[in-house]
């Protein structure tokens, strides 16, 4: 994390805030699906055989592969076609969106209440690929929606912390977390009262919006910059 919050640093904030609202778009209507917690959908694909319910291991298996296309793709189009446009993977994010949207009022009317698997599989492939929107050296340096690896960053800057260092080696870490939980909640209050078709084109709405400042100014602004 910089030593100070810069725009790049708040947009991982609304990012990550946007992964918890999706995560929980997904979760609370569908049957249990994880958009965002792989390791959950690894252990159900493995285990669900065991607790009899093979059919929610085989959806668990496609949503992972869902996901890694989703980080492939993404990837591909960053080092051959965004190459100035840092954040572009947001824009992918928004059309998984988008057509996860079409696909479901198609499939379950603009009242159901229901996500049903292929919508779900495809957030999981928007989400996939928002987790490419910070990479350095090649590499993801701030995980969206691994919420696993953002406490560890969190436990190791807190550690440096106290060995010396200053409160940003966490800060922002913790603000990414934050902002996760903040998106999930939102996500679950909207649930309540809107079908799935509708919470899913609120979504969709929030990630085109992120998806143009960053694409048309944050990114043209950092190239000028560079």
């Amino acid at each position: 994390m910089p030593r100070r919050f810069d725009s790049e640093t708040t947009l991982s904030w609304v990012l990550s805030g946007l992964a918890g609202m999706t995560g929980a778009t997904a979760f609370t209507h569908s049957s249990g699906y994880f958009v965002t917690f792989m390791t959950g959908n690894t252990e159900r694909a493995v285990l669900g055989y065991f607790s009899g319910t093979p059919q929610l291991a085989l959806a668990a298996l496609a949503l992972i592969g869902a996901f890694l296309a989703g980080v492939v793709i993404a990837s591909l189009l960053r080092r051959h076609l965004w190459k100035r446009h840092a954040h572009g993977a947001s824009v992918l994010t928004t059309v998984a969106l988008a057509l996860s949207t079409l696909l479901d009022l198609e499939l379950n009317g603009w009242t159901g209440r229901d996500v049903t698997l292929i919508p779900i599989a495809l957030i999981s492939f928007g989400m996939g690929a928002l987790n490419v929107s910070f990479v350095r050296d090649g590499e993801v340096s701030i995980p969206l929606s691994y919420v696993t690896g953002t406490l560890v960053k969190l436990g190791q800057g807190i550690e440096r912390h106290l060995s010396g260092g200053t409160v940003f080696d966490w800060l922002g870490y913790a603000l990414v977390y934050l902002s996760f939980i903040a998106g999930a909640l939102v996500g679950g209050i909207l649930a309540l009262a809107t079908s799935g078709a509708q919470l899913l084109l609120a979504t969709t709405a929030v990630c085109a919006v992120v998806s143009a400042y960053t694409y048309f100014h944050l990114d043209r602004a950092r190239t000028v910059v560079g």
